[in-house]
């Protein structure tokens, strides 16, 4: 991956408020990989409001699981190639050719505005489900078996790899190869509490069984001194390499 332990890490902007975006941005800005943009900050201040975000230069993953026929996800795919994220999703549950669709308008869009291409990753099990809500949607089996059955189905997609819970890096691994990316929400120091999550992994175990990216929110954004907090995180993966 890197050298730089705390490139791994992304962390959240939840809120619809742009100066408190901003000022958790350039607090952090050295200290974190990125930045995450979800559905909060999106609806709220849209395209503009993630270019104020980019323009502090911090990279962006784009957090919006677009989940819509093939031909409506390419398009939004193409548009946000021009917000230039590093990586952004979909639900991998929108089926092959959804993701596929994905997939190739990155590629496409990239080259004709002459910018990198961004990681695509396709969201599997979300990780505030366990079995029991998955259950609840007619879904059979473990979330582990889901997770497997969609990251394949993203794999042959032409996906760069999957949203996962810690608990599935490993089987993923061994069923994708070492090239598959994986990034892994959900994460929580064990000095952090578990809020809403179920399915939950520390960050240094999260990467020492191959995790390339962590989302890690809470415990940064609402420690009392969040640059502490990122950097306490950076010395904790930098001392499990």
């Amino acid at each position: 991956m890197t050298a730089d332990p705390r490139s791994r890490i992304f962390v959240p902007l939840d809120t619809s408020d742009l100066e408190t975006a901003l000022r958790i941005t350039r607090m952090l800005k050295g200290h974190v990989g990125g930045v995450k943009i979800g559905k909060e900050f999106f609806t709220a201040l849209g395209p503009a409001g993630v270019a104020r975000i980019t323009d502090e230069g911090m990279p962006l993953f784009l957090d919006l699981k677009f989940h819509d026929i093939p031909n409506t996800v390419a398009g939004a795919v193409r548009s946000a190639v021009a917000m230039a994220p590093i990586i952004l999703n979909v639900h991998a549950g929108g089926g092959k050719a959804m993701m596929a669709a994905a997939a190739n308008a990155a590629k496409e869009e990239a080259e004709k505005q002459g910018v990198p291409r961004p990681l695509v990753l396709g969201v599997t099990v979300l990780t505030s489900l366990d079995e029991t809500d998955l259950a609840d949607t007619g879904v059979s089996g473990t979330a582990e078996d889901q997770v497997l059955r969609l990251a394949r189905l993203a794999g042959a997609a032409g996906l760069d790899g999957v949203v996962c819970s810690g608990a599935e890096i490993e089987p993923l691994r061994a069923a994708l190869g070492p090239g598959f990316k994986l990034l892994v929400p959900g994460i929580r120091p064990d000095w952090a509490a578990a809020g809403d999550q179920k399915r939950i992994l520390t960050p240094s175990d999260a990467v020492a069984r191959g995790a390339d990216f962590l989302v890690i929110g809470r415990p940064i954004t609402g420690a009392d001194d969040p640059v502490a907090a990122a950097e306490k995180i950076g010395d904790e993966l930098a001392n499990a390499a």
